[in-house]
């Protein structure tokens, strides 16, 4: 079906274009500012096409859509722009794709999910490749503070939490009843974190800083609300496994964009990135029957 090919195009260039846009916000905001507004222009965005879907969301379910929220939809976006405001955006898109590997953790973990051998090789070939993708980078630009990856390895658990509690706990409900029943509970802590960040005292006839907020809005509708109503139609035009390799392929475009915009990868980075893909790669491939 040709209209899956394209949802998962489009899906890769906005999701693979949100670490530039990150980057790019940084030079106005600092990391907080970067988050709390891109959560707070999200929340109003999905909350302006979906608010009816609210209704769907029994009162038994909402534990979980907070906690789902918080782990999915608050979290990540602070710690994103706070490691990219030492790493490149390149670096953090390579290593975002450890979400798929730390689903797989986290659910034999916390959830009880068995797995095979070859899933627990991958898992520590995915691990592998990250100590490369560190250790390498840290050579290669010595200037930069690597530690600031591990808020992306942080973040990818917390998406992978979120991925664990979703597939078992809330199944039943609609998809953009879930982004939008998130997005309410943490919209007012990210208001108010937007608040007291010193973002109202900012000059917002500044250049960079009428940019920066240009950045973020674009993050925020469409890396954020357009990319999960195309996500969930893909889901339902195609299967689970075709859906789950745009993990790839926005890592890719995601690279280019940092390449483009002067960032520098090496050989063995690129190694280092090769090898969390195979470790993703066995973790999320079918056993034979």
């Amino acid at each position: 079906m040709v209209k899956k090919w394209v949802y998962l195009l489009v899906l890769s260039l906005i999701w693979g274009s949100s670490f530039i846009l990150i980057k790019k916000a940084l030079v106005g905001f600092t990391p907080l500012q970067v988050g709390a507004l891109r959560i707070v222009v999200a929340s109003f965005f999905l909350l302006t096409i979906g608010f009816r879907r609210i209704a769907s969301i029994g009162r038994v379910d909402w534990k979980w859509i907070i906690l789902s929220g918080f782990l999915g939809s608050f979290l990540p976006p602070f710690l994103f722009a706070l490691a990219q405001s030492e790493i490149d955006s390149s670096i953090a898109s390579i290593l975002n794709s450890l979400t798929p590997l730390n689903t797989v953790v986290s659910g034999i973990l916390m959830f009880g999910v068995l797995v095979t051998k070859r899933q627990l090789l991958g898992v520590f070939i995915g691990l592998f490749g990250t100590l490369i993708l560190i250790f390498t980078s840290m050579q290669l630009n010595p200037s930069q503070n690597f530690w600031y990856s591990l808020f992306i390895v942080v973040a990818s658990i917390g998406y992978a939490f979120n991925i664990n509690i979703l597939n078992r706990y809330l199944r039943h409900l609609p998809a953009v009843g879930i982004a939008v029943g998130n997005f309410v509970s943490v919209a007012f802590p990210a208001l108010v974190l937007l608040f007291f960040s010193g973002f109202f005292d900012l000059k917002f006839s500044e250049t960079h800083v009428q940019l920066s907020l240009l950045y973020v809005s674009l993050l925020a509708v469409f890396g954020t609300g357009i990319a999960l109503i195309l996500f969930n139609k893909l889901i339902q035009s195609a299967s689970p496994v075709f859906a789950s390799s745009v993990t790839y392929t926005m890592t890719v475009i995601a690279v280019l964009w940092g390449v483009m915009d002067g960032e520098t990868l090496n050989f063995l980075q690129l190694l280092g990135g090769a090898i969390i893909i195979l470790g993703v790669f066995l973790t999320h491939k079918k056993t034979p029957q």
